[in-house]
């Protein structure tokens, strides 16, 4: 097994108009993620829906999440949540400077 150091924080060479999704640890029933967001948002009248727990947390930038209920949540670096499985959400809006970086933790987790 090969042992790699990789920082968070380091930034792919050239960010797309996509957003990236890095999967940090193989998926064997929980999957980490880093996601990175530069100013990307969910598509208006489009709701996400996951059929399992994630938890998140952002580590860098700023974030709008809504949800089906009419709860919305800003958030700053450090700020985590635990989205149920089946709870309709949307991502509002993204900073695209500096770039969002999120950790998330995906899996039966409550």
């Amino acid at each position: 097994m090969t042992i790699e150091v990789r920082n968070l924080f380091a930034l792919p060479p050239a960010l797309s108009e996509e957003e990236w999704f890095e999967p940090l640890v193989p998926d064997r029933g929980v999957l980490v993620e880093r996601i990175i967001s530069t100013g990307q948002s969910t598509l208006p009248g489009k709701w996400l829906e996951q059929d399992r727990d994630e938890w998140v947390v952002l580590l860098q930038g700023r974030a709008s999440l809504s949800f089906a209920d009419g709860q919305r949540f800003d958030l700053t670096a450090g700020d985590h949540l635990l989205i149920a499985a089946g709870v309709r959400h949307r991502v509002e809006a993204t900073s695209r400077r500096p770039a969002c970086i999120w950790l998330a933790v995906h899996g039966r987790l409550r």
